[in-house]
């Protein structure tokens, strides 16, 4: 594992080279000046040199300090291309607080939008176990099973998952896919299918009150044909909100579906199957929800996400091109601030989201295969439990990685 630690500011370095000279000409006044001055920037190194030894961090991301291949994500039915990181919020089943979720999205011979299973990494033996194989004929989800980077574990013990599929790995025989419940030991529940939902696509936002639970989920696949050609970019994508009851021991019931974000680019795409608004994060107080838009290399913000019951169309820019590289999923930091992983090189960005500043791009994936670095290899992202790191995935060679 390569670890690459440049990271890039957007804060200006400032240099100072004070030089003196002296000669023996020199009066007693210009004597004592000089060694005023001279003083004078002595005690200004000093100060910096303690500013900058004790100034807060500007950012979450210069806190991380190492990078750790933790496992090889492929089970023992061969599925690639690890895309959704789910951290379990509470201990049910097979599964333990902690552990991480992490779904394949390609089938043992790499067909994109065919992958059938979710490992599960358990940090405290350091080992993977097999959480769920669905099954690739499930008749319930249109157009069957390759499972994206929608993804969630609610308290209750209930996994949902998305599913974007296809018959031979591209959008030429794509269905509109459905959401996946599973219980806490993998096994279908139920599925969740509606004409909202039509190939469920970026991670989910999740307000998880234990007997209710509200998901905010990027659909992806709205008029996106094949892609062979110059596929054209479909402004039709959107942002679902699924309200659910969840009744004790039963699985979660849909009580309302509202499209609170619509308009969005998409489109296909030979090399990742399809482009289309990818990440979701909502801010403290939910009264915000920032959605990555992939196509528009951009970040937006929907107002009042849990409570609107119309569309906001794409919501309002915060922030776009600069450090961001077709963002894909968002994570958010302790600090407040938004994690973005770039589909077209191997950094994640970090924003502030309140005064949309671009604060640092740092190389998480700094693989030369690609040009550039880790282009087309990063996806999902997760905070620790703790908050002192996160988990993400490189999906051209099949790993989960943890930086803190």
């Amino acid at each position: 594992m390569t670890s690459h630690h440049d990271i890039r500011t957007a804060r200006g370095h400032h240099t100072m080279n004070h030089s003196m000279r002296t000669t023996s000409s020199l009066n007693a006044r210009g004597r004592r000046a000089a060694r005023t001055l001279a003083a004078l920037a002595a005690g200004v190194a000093a100060f910096a040199a303690a500013g900058s030894a004790f100034a807060d961090p500007q950012g979450f991301l210069e806190t991380v300090h190492k990078h750790t291949t933790l496992i090889n994500t492929v089970p023992d039915n061969g599925d690639q291309n690890p895309y959704a990181i789910v951290v379990a919020p509470v201990s049910s089943g097979s599964v333990k607080a902690g552990d991480v979720l992490v779904g394949n999205f390609n089938n043992s011979t790499n067909l994109q939008g065919t992958g059938s299973t979710i490992v599960d990494y358990h940090p405290d033996t350091k080992q993977m176990s097999v959480f769920a194989t669905v099954p690739r004929d499930l008749k319930d989800c249109p157009g069957g099973i390759g499972l994206s980077t929608a993804m969630t574990m609610l308290k209750s013990g209930w996994v949902i998952v998305g599913s974007t599929p296809s018959n031979d790995g591209t959008t030429g025989t794509k269905g509109a896919g459905c959401l996946i419940v599973l219980d806490n030991q993998g096994k279908v529940a139920k599925t969740i299918a509606s004409p909202n939902i039509n190939d469920p696509w970026g991670n989910m936002a999740v307000v998880d009150n234990g007997a209710s639970a509200t998901l905010f989920v990027s659909n992806a696949g709205f008029g996106v044909g094949g892609a062979d050609g110059n596929p054209p970019v479909f402004k039709q994508a959107t942002v679902l909100r699924v309200d659910l009851d969840i009744p004790d021991g039963k699985p979660p019931v849909v009580k309302s579906e509202t499209v609170i974000g619509s308009g969005y680019g998409a489109q296909a795409d030979k090399g990742v199957f399809l482009v289309g608004p990818t990440g979701l994060a909502l801010s403290a107080d939910k009264k915000l929800l920032y959605v990555s838009d992939a196509i528009g290399n951009r970040i937006n913000e929907i107002e009042d996400p849990m409570t609107r019951d119309t569309s906001a169309g794409v919501g309002r820019q915060l922030t776009v091109d600069g450090l961001l590289h077709r963002p894909l999923a968002l994570a958010t930091a302790p600090n407040g601030h938004l994690l973005a992983t770039n589909a077209l090189n191997g950094q994640v960005v970090e924003i502030d989201p309140v005064s949309g500043k671009q604060i640092y791009a740092r190389w998480i994936d700094t693989d030369k295969a690609q040009s550039p670095p880790g282009n087309g290899d990063l996806f999902g992202i997760a905070m620790t439990p703790e908050g002192d790191g996160f988990y993400y995935v490189e999906d051209d060679v099949n790993t989960l990685v943890l930086a803190k």
